[in-house]
């Protein structure tokens, strides 16, 4: 196997801006260049950053299969890397090429308005005469937290938690397939709170992903400051804590997995 990423180990003491640690504090979002804030759901670009210096070098790509407003993809461009985005959302998608095209660099983007389960990405790859993308980014609705929009195959619409990891497991198995053996997947989740219950999907994801061969490499947890959906209601989630005997949230997850076979 090559060198997966730009990091010259014999100066790796120059490498400060790079987190080696499972716990990210992350206090104010990157908002240079096209990133943005507005979208509800997306999240903050140091995550994207981080996952690309790790795990990838100039010239490589980058498969997002919730691209959302396209983060992930706009930090693919300042880094000197090439992206495929694929989002159900027409209009967010039209938002997320603005901002990625427009972004300074001169990288190669293939940005789909399709359903990741089902969108054949063969064609793409042979366009752009590669076999294999060197990192998948999965960051998908938190189940039904946030109800994005009405499209079938949202995964913010599932009835059940069974649906919504049914709905997700069949993106994994139709994407990362074009992933290089060797090479990683980052995927960002978070838990929720539910009918007086933590539902901790990233445990049920993380056993998805084990189940499936995929080598499980470290689990981060990121910070999480006030929400939109929490935006100055601070005191009056600390009250529901207080009276329901829970904990708010203020955390993520960043699960990062190897795959290791083709």
């Amino acid at each position: 196997m090559g060198k997966i990423n730009d990091i010259d180990m014999s100066n790796w003491k120059d490498y400060s801006d790079i987190s080696t640690d499972s716990l990210w504090i992350i206090n104010k979002r990157d908002s240079s260049g096209n990133h943005k804030g507005d979208y509800h759901g997306n999240f903050v670009p140091q995550i994207p950053n981080q996952l690309l210096q790790r795990y990838t070098k100039k010239g490589d790509w980058v498969l997002d299969a919730f691209l959302g407003s396209g983060t992930s993809l706009i930090e693919c461009q300042k880094l000197g890397r090439n992206g495929i985005g694929i989002e159900l959302d027409s209009d967010i998608l039209s938002v997320a090429k603005e901002r990625i095209l427009t972004e300074s660099g001169t990288s190669t983007f293939e940005l789909i308005n399709a359903d990741s389960s089902k969108y054949n990405l063969e064609s793409v790859l042979e366009k752009n005469n590669i076999d294999k993308v060197q990192l998948v980014i999965y960051h998908p609705p938190y189940w039904d937290i946030i109800k994005f929009n009405d499209v079938e195959g949202n995964l913010s619409n599932a009835k059940t938690l069974d649906d919504f990891l049914d709905m997700f497991e069949k993106v994994v198995d139709n994407t990362a397939k074009f992933l290089e053996k060797d090479r990683y997947i980052g995927i960002v989740i978070g838990d929720i709170y539910k009918n007086s219950e933590w539902i901790p999907l990233n445990t049920y994801i993380n056993v998805l992903m084990l189940k499936k061969g995929y080598k499980l490499k470290s689990m981060v947890v990121k910070n999480v400051g006030e929400t939109q959906g929490k935006k100055h209601q601070q005191g009056i989630w600390r009250y529901r804590a207080l009276a329901g005997g829970f904990y708010v949230f203020k955390h993520e997850y960043i699960l990062i997995f190897k795959k290791v076979t083709n």
